[in-house]
């Protein structure tokens, strides 16, 4: 039974294995027939020549069936093979089709996961960066805090040294004129203290020219004890007036030295309410950098969320075809086994029926031998 190229596989399949149970009744009338040959002999090595006629009919027969039987096993095989060629030129077209035969490209997936993992990468970046901001704003905000107290100290301290400079500017103010009043009397006293030398020694010298044959008068040694003791008065007031001055003059540099201790914390709290304000500034840049830096980390993974999102919708259907090849592959698989599993089969079978053909062969000869030899042997029986 033989089957076209254009007959679908299964009954190609169905008319191979009845061939193969056709070639085992031939296989059992062979041997029987040559069974037959070797026994029917009557006791001699060669039987009778009728029998001999019979029997080689019967092996033209046979061998006529089983050369038909290999013709027809031999176009079978033909034509399975030719099936199995048209078979895997349609697996390789659709392959071709399909996409290559090999394991699919997943380059460009991964170059998009590596792009995503940087860009993860550069977001924990950045929310680390927004950590230090966060963190150097508070930094700040304590720092603000500390110079806000400490300029509120300095102002309470100017607030109440304020009345004390106001008390050493009338306490200067009272010193000047108390100091220019007593240069104008010591000036008034020298004038006063000149006069009196003056005239002192003018009555003297009047004195010593009127008494000089007179016995001294103890009127000049009285006037000389007074003038010592105003001239130690004078002393004394002097000295006075000179110590007060000398305080005055202290206490005048005392104010001086605060007057400039004021000056410099004057602009010790204007340089600070400078650096209050360029902090203040900094401030509000960061806080706005972080409020600019959030809404673009929100929009980065929004449009990344949306992107995964993708990929993996992109992915389930692939991953669903590749299985679906996968199976198609294995079922492809297994038939072509199963075409090979029929073609070693047919294989042997042949093989069976070359050495049929070889062994009916020989019988054939030794036959005609036995013939030739037992016509020989009535031609002589005959003379």
């Amino acid at each position: 039974m033989s089957c076209g190229s254009k007959q679908p596989l299964k009954s190609c399949l169905r008319g191979s294995s009845s061939g193969g149970g056709g070639g085992g009744s031939s296989r059992s009338s062979a041997s029987s027939m040559t069974v037959t040959s070797r026994t029917s002999g009557g006791g001699s090595s060669c039987g009778g020549g009728r029998d001999m006629g019979i029997l080689s009919n019967d092996e033209k027969l046979t061998m006529q069936s089983l050369n038909e039987r290999l013709a027809s096993y031999m176009e079978t095989v033909r034509n399975l093979e030719k099936e199995n060629a048209q078979l895997e030129q349609l697996i390789r077209e659709w392959y071709q089709k399909q996409g290559p035969v090999g394991p699919k490209d997943y380059s460009h997936y991964y170059e998009k996961i590596e792009e995503l993992q940087k860009q993860v990468g550069y977001t924990h970046k950045v929310l680390l960066d927004l950590d230090n901001t966060r963190m150097t704003a508070e930094d700040f905000r304590i720092k603000y805090e500390m110079e806000t107290g400490l300029r509120q100290n300095v102002e309470g301290d100017l607030n109440s040294l304020r009345p004390l400079l106001d008390n050493l500017t009338l306490t200067k103010s009272d010193l000047e004129m108390q100091f220019e009043s007593l240069k104008e009397e010591i000036i008034d006293l020298k004038k006063n203290h000149e006069e009196e030398m003056k005239q002192l020694q003018s009555q003297s010298n009047g004195d010593v020219n009127v008494e000089i044959n007179s016995a001294p008068g103890e009127d000049l040694l009285k006037k000389l004890n007074e003038m010592r003791q105003e001239y130690e008065a004078i002393i004394q007031k002097n000295r006075a007036e000179v110590e007060k001055w000398y305080e005055s003059k202290v206490m005048s540099q005392q104010v001086h030295s605060s007057s400039q201790e004021i000056e410099s914390s004057n602009q010790q709290i204007s340089v600070l309410r400078r650096e209050f304000q360029s902090l203040e500034i900094e401030l509000q840049s960061q806080i706005s950098q972080i409020d600019s830096l959030h809404s673009n980390l929100e929009d980065t993974e929004r449009r990344y969320n949306m992107q995964l999102q993708q990929i993996q919708g992109m992915i389930g259907p692939l991953e669903e075809e590749l299985a679906s090849i996968r199976c198609e592959m294995e079922s492809q698989n297994e038939e072509y086994k199963m075409l090979l599993g029929i073609k070693t089969r047919l294989e042997q079978e042949i093989q069976q029926y070359r050495a049929l053909l070889h062994e009916g062969k020989i019988e054939g000869e030794k036959g005609k031998w036995c013939q030739i030899q037992s016509m020989q042997g009535t031609r002589k029986v005959r003379s």
